[in-house]
């Protein structure tokens, strides 16, 4: 995914106007320099169009969401050499009886340069059919940090390291091969007001093959082309920036497929959480064969 991105936790964020945090903290590590371990084999992102289902989670939380309804709708495209473009679309509806009913529809365009130096986003969203003011801006790698520049604000620099969210998704398919258990990492992926870097912190599974242990979800993951292929649970946190030990903002939980696909998808805000059931799933597989030749043989001008 931004997932990624991971822009749609951040939208489910600003929809309800509060920002949830699970009940359990788990400390990151320091956000030093991040370290890629080796890999045998070359990590290729799928090309690919994957449509989730939302729902709301049963059981746990303490606020009071009555229904929660939506979809969305990923399209990645590109490669580590010409860089990736991802479109979303995300439509989410959360019942309360305290407030009524909240729709929030985000579209979102993202593209970033192959080797994870440059990021540029766009983002508009409607909120019970109203429009907030869009965000749009470029994030630049800037010596050992990165630039941010939106229009109609003032730019910023973070110090480094910092990863976008194709490359933060290389990062967790890396260390979960080389079979680490955690991995923490700077992350900007545009969401939100644009404003924010994230500290964020990675609990990885062991590897596992064929269908998941919840066969009701996930039937493209479950009866296609990945049901074979290696995944790994992972618990995604994040953080407010900081020293010491932290309360997630949110927590991600997904199975990280091999090729970058993401299933099983739970939001948690602690108050209450979002499932993410994927109803579609399809491949470019020629793309990523092109994508693989050109990895192989390295990016030419």
């Amino acid at each position: 995914m931004r997932l990624s991105h991971l822009l749609t936790a951040g939208l489910l964020v600003s929809a309800w106007g509060a920002q949830a945090a699970p009940a359990v903290a788990e400390p990151p590590a320091p956000a030093a320099k991040v370290e890629t371990p080796a890999s045998a084999q070359e990590i290729v992102l799928a090309n690919h169009r994957a449509v989730y289902d939302l729902s709301l989670a049963e059981g746990g939380g303490t606020r009071s969401v009555e229904s929660a309804r939506g979809r969305i709708v990923i399209d990645f495209r590109g490669d580590a050499c010409r860089g990736y473009t991802m479109l979303t679309r995300q439509v989410t509806e959360l019942s309360s009886g305290e407030s009524g009913p909240r729709l929030s529809d985000m579209r979102s365009t993202t593209f970033e340069g192959g080797k994870g130096r440059e990021f540029r986003f766009k983002t508009t969203t409607l909120t019970n059919n109203q429009p907030a003011a869009p965000v749009d801006g470029t994030a630049s790698e800037q010596g050992d940090g990165v630039t941010v520049k939106l229009k109609g604000a003032k730019s910023f620099t973070v110090e480094g390291p910092v990863l976008f969210p194709s490359e933060h998704m290389r990062h967790l398919i890396e260390a979960a091969r080389a079979g680490q258990a955690t991995l923490s990492a700077k992350v900007f992926d545009g969401s939100d007001d644009g404003k924010k870097i994230y500290d964020t912190f990675a609990v990885i599974g062991h590897a596992g093959t064929g269908p998941a242990a919840d066969t009701a979800r996930d039937k493209p993951l479950r009866d296609g082309p990945l049901a074979g292929m290696p995944h790994w649970p992972v618990r995604l946190s994040y953080y407010t920036p900081g020293v010491g030990e932290r309360t997630p903002i949110y927590t991600l939980g997904f199975d990280l497929y091999e090729n970058g696909v993401s299933g099983a998808l739970k939001l948690d805000y602690g108050e209450f959480a979002i499932l993410g059931d994927m109803t579609a799933l399809d491949i470019d597989n020629q793309a990523g064969r092109a994508a693989a030749k050109e990895s192989e043989k390295g990016c030419t001008p």
